[in-house]
């Protein structure tokens, strides 16, 4: 379980490494990137969550700006993730296990914080010119580990942009691949969807 939450709190498609893009790309990339995540009010998706080790998760995704965001996994699975508050919470049911960190300290802070300037610390990843791969680290905290996020190009879409997923790495270079499905913009999301429910304090 270790890998699975200290990466996704850190390809989609082979991202070449290939020569920096030129400056004038990278700059209206980056803004596209950075007008979708302020565009986007809810998403809901399917995702399919891939660790190091080959293993495959799967569950359902509720993401709602500023800040919030759940990852349910698949039955059968005890796992939880959410974002509320300004904090990043790991609930493994199977121990009664409750972790919870600032969202900032992780690579997901970069979705859930729409306010950051992407510019200071993200960068675009030359590659199929049918997607737009964004990598971001915070250069002063490195220990929070790096994500690249991969957009589809999709004029119907915020800003003309699609998440498709993302691969995070943390400092122990564990790395975890987020493939999403089936996105849909704009739903409404009720107001509890970011609850959860406390092991260490039921008898389960």
């Amino acid at each position: 379980m270790t890998m699975i939450r200290s990466a996704l709190l850190a390809p989609v498609a082979a991202i070449a490494m290939a020569a920096p893009a030129p400056a004038f790309a990278q700059g209206n990339d980056l803004a596209s990137v950075q007008r979708y995540l302020r565009g986007v009010t809810t998403m809901t998706a399917d995702f399919t969550q891939t660790d190091r080790a080959g293993k495959v998760l799967t569950g359902t995704l509720t993401w709602k700006q500023p800040g919030n965001i759940r990852f349910q996994y698949q039955k059968g699975v005890p796992l939880l993730i959410v974002a509320e508050g300004g904090a990043l919470t790991f609930i493994d049911y199977s121990v009664r296990q409750v972790q919870r960190w600032p969202i900032r300290n992780s690579p997901l802070g970069v979705l859930l914080d729409p306010s950051r300037d992407l510019s200071q610390f993200a960068r675009v990843v030359p590659g199929d010119d049918r997607l737009l791969s964004v990598e971001a680290r915070d250069p002063k905290h490195p220990e929070y580990g790096r994500i690249t996020m991969v957009f589809a190009r999709d004029p119907a879409a915020p800003a003309g942009l699609t998440l498709q997923g993302w691969v995070a790495l943390d400092s122990q270079n564990n790395r975890t691949t987020v493939r999403l499905s089936n996105q849909r913009y704009g739903a409404p999301i009720a107001a509890n969807a970011f609850r959860w429910n406390d092991p260490r304090r039921t008898n389960r």
